[in-house]
């Protein structure tokens, strides 16, 4: 009877409302599997970070490799190096945030003494100073002659297809700030300070810490599969509401044919609540009657109406 009173939904109108609620499921879907990716990218970030950020630092000749190959895994390792700045070189990287603000970072190469590997050396962050971000608010020297510094690792990022004033890059493309030099520099990964001895009396402001927060990427996952199943949801009360629908339809067609069903008025129902009940139990009185389905306790229940509204 079940299968009957639906088969409405094997039209060609109805398929194609599940065929979108499908294809609508589906984008629901990989939406949410994008979002576990990043969260997945989020949680290796942050394993690195407790994995590297804290730890005692490494000579340099241990780290050399790292700083030549430059791989994600190695962010973040902490390295001491000794040498000096090759401050006529440096450049700034612009468009870098920092506590909610845009400014620049100060990038220096630095001669390491033992194997004179020249790295670059993100010092901190400097403020602009002009309206248009084009000039910083302070550029301060750094330490001349020997240094220690403590570093940690960064692996250098791409290039970006956007240009940048004279003595700033728009990105810390190595390769590019290479460029910019008559000497060979590691490419691979650069240094972000920690810690310089002796200190200048004037830095750039220290980056702060990464953050370990891995984000709302598991909610909104979740969020995308909820998205997806209450397609099918609303598609399945959109078939019962139209299915009731029906019902009433047929309701009024089979009282216009018989004429002996009592209207609202002969009921005298002031609630069009209590009509829409009575109408819809009378509906289904009558598709037992049409199924064959039709019990004596139907039948004695129409005798009395009947009898109730000619006494009317």
């Amino acid at each position: 009877m079940v299968r009957q009173r639906y088969s409405f939904l094997l039209s060609p109108v109805w398929l194609s409302w599940l065929a979108v609620c499908v294809v609508f499921c589906f984008a629901c879907y990989l939406l949410g599997q994008w979002q576990l990716d990043r969260r997945e990218s989020a949680l290796e970030e942050i394993n690195r970070i407790v994995a590297n950020y804290d730890q005692e630092p490494v000579a340099y000749a241990e780290a050399r490799e790292l700083f030549s190959q430059g791989r994600p895994e190695d962010e973040w390792t902490v390295v001491q190096i000794q040498g000096e700045y090759l401050w006529e070189d440096s450049l700034l990287a612009r468009n870098r945030g920092h506590g909610g603000q845009v400014g620049y970072e100060q990038l220096v190469p630095f001669r390491e003494s033992e194997t004179g590997d020249v790295l670059v050396i993100s010092r901190g962050w400097l403020p602009t100073s002009s309206t248009d971000g084009s000039v910083p608010a302070y550029n301060p020297d750094p330490p001349a002659g020997q240094v220690d510094a403590v570093v940690r690792l960064k692996p250098a990022e791409p290039a970006i297809e956007r240009g940048a004033p004279a003595g700033q890059l728009a990105s810390i493309d190595l390769g590019q700030y290479g460029s910019e030099v008559d000497y060979a520099l590691v490419e691979g990964a650069y240094g972000l300070m920690a810690e310089e001895s002796p200190a200048a009396a004037e830095a750039p402001y220290q980056l702060a810490r990464p953050s370990l927060d891995e984000g709302p990427h598991l909610g909104y996952s979740m969020q995308w599969v909820a998205f997806g199943l209450l397609s099918f949801v609303g598609w399945g009360y959109a078939a019962r509401v139209h299915r009731r629908n029906l019902d009433l339809e047929e309701l009024d067609a089979a009282e216009d044919a018989a004429g002996d069903f009592p209207t609202t008025a002969d009921l005298g129902a002031a609630d069009p609540r209590l009509e829409k009940q009575e109408r819809v139990r009378r509906a289904k009185q009558l598709h037992r009657q049409q199924r064959g389905r039709y019990s004596d306790e139907d039948a004695e229940d129409a005798w009395v109406e009947k009898r109730l509204s000619r006494s009317g």
